[in-house]
């Protein structure tokens, strides 16, 4: 059994994004994994503000909800990302819980690239959804995930699935008329079942 801690950025109550979690929760779940499933929208978490107070061994000067967090990230086997795609990357409050992982980084004299920090390596999942569905709508975004928790961070990337085409933004939530709360759904049931290979869901 795998613990998974699911950080939801959506802003919409039961919006696209949230059922998208919700069905990969529920796949996890089935498969006899624990899940944290946190929601932004409800705390206050805000983006980093640069004061290196952290670079000393300082606790983080901001006393926000972030503090509260960090057992668990520090638990979890796998951190899942659940984001809307807001002009083309992900939204602010995904944004500004990954830029408090720099309170969690440590002094490490043989980094990966070349800097002076590492973290606590986990396994790492992107669920995403949008109103487009182009063959470059979710480009921006992606790179964003690979980069800060793949290649930077360390993290090992258990895949994603991107949800395009799910509505336009002024209505009402239709991903329950797509295949993809069954396809999530399915993610989180086998994420751990097979090979140590990344799953690669898309739109």
């Amino acid at each position: 059994m795998k613990r998974i801690m699911v950080v939801i950025g959506g802003g919409r109550k039961h919006g696209n994004t949230e059922q998208l979690a919700d069905a990969f929760i529920r796949g996890a779940q089935e498969a006899g994994h624990w899940v944290d499933k946190i929601l932004l929208r409800e705390m206050r978490i805000n983006g980093c503000t640069g004061c290196n107070a952290c670079r000393y061994q300082r606790p983080c000067v901001q006393r926000d909800d972030f503090n509260a967090l960090v057992p668990l990230l520090h638990s979890c086997d796998l951190l899942v990302l659940a984001s809307p795609l807001y002009f083309w990357t992900l939204s602010s409050s995904i944004k500004a819980f990954i830029e408090r992982f720099y309170s969690l980084a440590e002094a490490d004299p043989h980094p990966p690239l070349g800097r002076y920090e590492r973290y606590p390596v986990r396994d790492a999942a992107l669920l995403m959804t949008a109103a487009d569905d182009n063959f470059w709508t979710f480009e921006q975004a992606v790179t964003y995930y690979r980069f800060t928790f793949i290649q930077y961070m360390g993290f090992h990337d258990k895949g994603m699935l991107l949800a395009g085409g799910c509505g336009d933004t002024n209505g009402r939530p239709r991903i329950a008329q797509t295949p993809y709360l069954e396809e999530a759904r399915d993610f989180g049931r086998r994420i751990y079942s097979g090979p140590d290979e990344p799953n690669s869901r898309s739109a």
